[in-house]
């Protein structure tokens, strides 16, 4: 489609988009969990078989990554190699290997009456996922929708559409394999940003909207979307080094959080260091961060032990950088960490080194995140590693999902009740 379609001609190819969707959401939610199964096994296979194809495809996307303006970390995450392709395919048998969660009974009760209430859970219906780079995400979406009995339409960044379009190509082929609507699983291959906006007005067809990228296009989503949204704005992702930390560990967490994949929203973006071991630490911590060349942005009393670091603002301490570099402070204490992560952290993901298990528990309790981690990375908050077998995003929403989305946050519910004649007096 054209960059200079007109908006009446954008607006029906999106109802059509949403229509077809939809149609496909409705034979998706009655398909047996054998046949999804089938399914999903299939694309993973397709998957490695096709990987070279689909890595010639991502190959153009990073030709382009320097007219994109994209950075490291950017272009990090729209790099396809054949592990992350096996990543992807195993994501996909681990999804298979799940529970179906359509048609499972949440709860179950007879009234007094004789009624019988079940509580089963069903398919949203249609989900509508943006996103930006990343395009190992478009296998976890499609496969993650398609298990939970969703249709999925699928807009990527214009970065990475090469990427998208192949790997897409080979969840339909597998999807018309399986005799399962073609549909179930579409891309949006435009790049007009118009489109978008005319997608989030399809209320009618669409039932949930996920974007899962930089602040301004979740936030546009949010301010735009007439159904519900799941998203996160942002990670901004604390590590804390408590007094009673092992120092070795909590060296080997930090450098681990920030330096694995800085780029992604699971990273460590700050470090906060109590008082009473920052001049024991912080020396250690910021020559084994130099050496993996991060910008440290400190605090006065931090900047006391790592000279070479820079002042820290405000706006560093609310920072998601996605890149080589983290805000550093350090605290009196327990309870003034806590402060300070419930009041610039994002509520994703903060971690707590310690051996004290008081300290531990009041942090776990204290902090208001998606995930609390104790003695762990918080590069662990993922779909794959909690055992999800994949995610189409982390929310950090309350409602209807938080954390990791996988299957389960996919579906919603209805009641069916079962009778044998009754009447409601009164």
């Amino acid at each position: 489609m054209s960059e200079r379609t007109s908006i009446a001609d954008l607006s029906a190819y999106c109802r059509e988009l949403g229509r077809r969707a939809r149609d496909a959401s409705r034979s998706l939610a009655t398909v047996s969990g054998e046949v999804k199964n089938r399914w999903l096994l299939s694309a993973a296979e397709s998957l490695l078989a096709k990987s070279a194809a689909i890595l010639k495809a991502n190959q153009q996307d990073l030709a382009r990554a320097g007219e994109y303006g994209l950075n490291a970390a950017q272009i990090d995450r729209l790099k396809l190699t054949p592990p992350r392709l096996e990543a992807a395919a195993l994501g996909l048998r681990q999804v298979a290997a799940l529970p179906d969660p359509v048609g499972r009974v949440l709860e179950g009760s007879v009234r007094p009456n004789g009624l019988k209430i079940r509580k089963l859970g069903v398919p949203l219906g249609v989900l509508f996922f943006l996103y930006e780079s990343r395009p190992n995400v478009t296998v976890d979406a499609g496969g993650l929708a398609a298990k939970s009995g969703n249709a999925l339409i699928l807009r990527g960044g214009k970065e990475a559409l090469h990427s998208n379009t192949a790997l897409v190509d080979v969840l339909q082929s597998a999807l018309k394999e399986c005799r399962l609507p073609v549909d179930s699983v579409q891309l949006v291959t435009s790049t007009n940003r118009e489109m978008v906006g005319e997608l989030l007005k399809l209320k009618e067809f669409i039932d949930l909207v996920i974007p899962r990228g930089g602040e301004s296009l979740i936030r546009r989503v949010a301010e735009e979307a007439t159904m519900p949204v799941l998203k996160h704005y942002r990670g901004n992702c604390h590590v804390y080094v408590h007094r009673a930390a092992d120092l070795d560990m909590a060296e080997r967490i930090i450098i681990n959080a920030k330096c694995q994949r800085p780029g992604v929203c699971n990273a460590m973006e700050s470090l906060l260091v109590d008082a009473e071991i920052a001049p024991a630490f912080l020396p250690r911590i910021g020559q084994a961060l130099r050496e993996k060349d991060v910008e440290i942005r400190g605090c006065a009393q931090t900047r006391q032990f790592v000279p070479w670091a820079t002042p820290a603002s405000v706006e560093d301490y609310d920072a998601e950088y996605l890149e080589l570099i983290l805000s550093a402070k350090v605290v009196n204490g327990l309870e003034e960490a806590i402060v300070h992560i419930n009041r610039h952290g994002s509520q994703h993901t903060d971690a707590i080194v310690t051996n004290d298990i008081n300290a531990a528990q009041r942090f776990t309790e204290a902090v208001d995140s998606a995930a609390v981690m104790v003695n762990a990375s918080t590069r662990f908050h993922d779909g794959f590693e909690f055992g999800l077998g994949a995610e189409i995003g982390i929310s950090t929403d309350k409602f209807h999902a938080r954390g990791p989305c996988g299957l389960q946050e996919l579906t919603t519910y209805k009641y069916v009740v079962i009778g044998k004649g009754q009447i409601r007096d009164g």
